[in-house]
């Protein structure tokens, strides 16, 4: 593996799946803990009430990443716990606890990357229509520049949406994310809303801390086709429009891409399609979130007339997602040629394995390991082959709260043990601190 000099390495989290504390300390409710909380949605009734209460447990945390060498980590910021009715006036225990986080980070000598959502809105404002409601855009603005005037003075590496196709699909079409909904038009109004509040805020974040570097994070997996007759191989066009072009031609070009506007038709009433121009605001980076492969044929039944295929063989993950590294290196490669970004980071990759328990201090996930250093790999690969690849972030620092899955899933790189809270370092953990020595 072959890295440059200044290449960045860190690892990663999200502020509703670790920071517990859901009502303490003046935080409001967000779609999350409406969503948890309502009987069926999430596996075993699990909820975010405690996690991995690392609001409590923040220095002991951030301590473990300083032993580890981590340069550095990106986090997300609880909009409800620093606005708790997402807006008016802040909450003054919410954004010290943030500024506390910042400092130890910084003490730590590890460069925080602060994400601005990452799915946790506030349920007041869900409760006045959320991302359908066309003044989310100027909700998430102000709340934008709060955290830059804010945090702003210390915090530099800024993040607007993490995932928007997760935040308007899986939460308003298929209904498995919060708030649960399951509306394809919603899902569209949701996405279009999310792509304006990113070009809207870049500028404001920027005026805030005039020394910002600004990006956005999607989610994208390498698509391709189960065949190569036509029809699967436009099935396969269709699902990278849905999935990946919706996002990244509005934030690169402009525009929503014109095929899927001609086969969504009416879906897209009601739209202004001209708007999302203001999406391609110039950006300094782009994060790529990464774990898996989509492979498509044509289906008549369906929104999109496709029908996901699963390779046969035995390379999956617990979550069931193909274990497909050659993809990270095509994917990097075709986003580079198509769209050209500044620079790349990987904000996120890892996996979710049944992972042995902890023995001697140490959690031998010989399976994530080998994940681990198939992807890094991958990566080191898309460099070599002129990709503007500068960081890797691992997902996820520690075991958290996985969405709808509770606590059945496991991509930690420490282990969590959610009864008494006590954190020990998995193989994959020693895997990264060794990447991080090389560097150095």
């Amino acid at each position: 593996m072959n890295f440059p000099n200044d290449f960045l390495w860190g690892t990663a989290t999200a502020s509703y799946q670790i920071e517990g504390a859901a009502l303490e300390d003046g935080r409001g409710e967000c779609i999350w803990t409406r969503f948890s909380h309502t009987p069926g949605n999430v596996l075993n009734g699990d909820t975010g009430d405690v996690a991995c209460d690392h609001y409590h447990r923040y220095e002991s945390d951030i301590a473990l990443m300083a032993d580890m060498g981590v340069p550095a980590y990106r986090f997300s910021i609880s909009w409800p716990r620093v606005i708790p009715a997402g807006t008016g006036a802040p909450n003054s225990a919410g954004l010290d606890f943030y500024d506390r986080l910042v400092d130890q980070l910084l003490e730590a000598n590890i460069r925080p990357f602060a994400t601005l959502y990452h799915w946790d809105l506030p349920q007041a404002l869900q409760d006045r229509g959320g991302w359908e409601n066309p003044d989310v855009v100027q909700w998430f603005v102000d709340y934008a520049r709060l955290m830059g005037e804010r945090l702003g003075d210390r915090v530099k590496d800024w993040m607007t949406l993490n995932e928007p196709w997760v935040v308007a699909f899986l939460g308003n079409y298929t209904g498995e994310h919060a708030p649960g909904k399951q509306d394809l038009k919603a899902a569209y109004q949701v996405a279009h809303h999310l792509l304006l509040a990113h070009g809207e805020a870049v500028p404001v974040i920027r005026q805030a801390v005039p020394d910002a570097r600004v990006g956005i994070v999607l989610n994208l997996n390498y698509v391709d086709a189960a065949s190569d007759s036509e029809a699967d191989q436009q099935a396969a066009r269709r699902h990278e429009g849905y999935a990946n072009r919706w996002f990244l031609d509005p934030v690169f070009k402009g525009h929503y891409p014109p095929d899927m506007v001609d086969w969504l038709g009416d879906t897209l009433d009601g739209i202004d399609l001209e708007a999302v121009k203001v999406a391609a605001v110039p950006t300094d980076f782009m994060g790529i979130n990464y774990y898996t492969r989509n492979m498509f044929a044509h289906d008549d039944t369906g929104d999109f007339k496709t029908r996901t295929v699963h390779p046969d063989h035995d390379r999956y993950t617990k979550m069931n997602w193909e274990i497909y590294p050659e993809g990270l290196t095509k994917l990097l490669v075709q986003v580079t040629e198509e769209y050209s970004p500044n620079k790349l980071y990987i904000t996120e990759n890892g996996a979710a394995f049944d992972d042995p328990a902890p023995i001697n201090g140490v959690v031998e996930d010989t399976d994530r390991v080998d994940y681990l250093k198939a992807h890094f790999e991958a990566g080191s690969a898309a460099i070599a082959q002129g990709v503007p690849l500068a960081g890797y972030f691992v997902w996820s620092f520690m075991d958290n709260f996985e969405w709808a899955w509770g606590y059945t899933r496991r991509f930690g790189i420490v282990h969590v043990d959610y009864a008494t809270q006590a954190r020990v370092p998995k193989r994959s953990a020693l895997l990264l601190q060794e990447m991080i020595k090389q560097q150095a």
